[in-house]
């Protein structure tokens, strides 16, 4: 396990799935983590079980005033910023394009790509003046391939994508390490919102089919560490058998 200690993480859409699991695995390696989701209440209960080290914030990443003011609470609570994990994601709506809800497809559009920038926005400054920092960008194999009616998640993964490359652009020289990580099917609730939908093949897969939500926690933990460091700028696959054996998962 890479030593976290002294340092300070913050996750967004940590109260469930990858988020909730990479804040257990942050604070087990010695990290500070500050949570951020929109259920007050399950993240409460995620920090009293994390202990000291936790500060439950309450944000939606869809408005930038309340991923900045979250930003600045860490620094004044933990000193600093060191890991900002960008995971907060919703999969709805799951319709046809030309039979798609315009509202509720930038209300994705806000969540998924907008809230990833706000992130960067909020962040990059203050890890650039601190001499340093990490990107984490949780990304999709639907950020590369359209997938029948996820016009809005493929569409604001690909964004996602892109900016993750574009603070590895603009941040490398001032100690930047932006990257990408495309986990494949986990096994969480945005899995059983795919099933219960019925429209493409993702949803037909078996619930077996699907990685726990530890796995990629410890590779969003992996990646911080130097081993890492070849990927800067990329996205990293959990199907890749190789990248699964340097993080130890099998």
């Amino acid at each position: 396990m890479h030593d976290m200690t002294g340092k300070s993480v913050m996750i967004t859409g940590a109260s469930r799935g990858i988020g909730y699991e990479a804040a257990l695995e942050f604070a087990a390696a010695g990290a500070n983590v500050a949570l951020l989701a929109r259920s007050g209440d399950t993240l409460g209960k995620l920090a009293a079980r994390i202990g000291g080290r936790a500060l439950a914030i309450e944000a939606d990443v869809s408005s930038y005033k309340a991923v900045e003011a979250a930003v600045q609470k860490t620094k004044a609570s933990f000193g600093c910023l060191d890991v900002l994990i960008g995971n907060a994601g919703v999969i709805e709506p799951i319709s046809l394009l030309a039979e798609s809800d315009p509202d509720d497809w930038g209300r994705a559009i806000d969540i998924n790509l907008k809230g990833v920038y706000f992130g960067m926005r909020a962040a990059m400054g203050l890890m650039q003046a601190q001499g340093g920092g990490t990107i984490l960008t949780v990304s999709s194999g639907a950020a590369h391939n359209a997938v029948e009616a996820w016009s809005a998640y493929c569409a604001s993964k690909a964004g996602a994508a892109m900016l993750t490359r574009s603070a590895d652009l603009e941040g490398r020289q001032s100690g930047i390490r932006a990257m990408g990580l495309s986990p494949g099917t986990v096994a969480t609730e945005m899995q059983r919102q795919i099933k219960s939908s019925g429209i493409n093949p993702v949803s037909q897969l078996d619930w077996s089919d699907h990685i726990p939500a530890d796995w990629p926690a410890k590779a969003l933990l992996w990646m911080c560490s130097p081993a890492a460091d070849e990927y800067l700028g990329q996205e990293i696959s959990l199907r890749d058998p190789d990248i699964r054996r340097r993080i130890g998962l099998i």
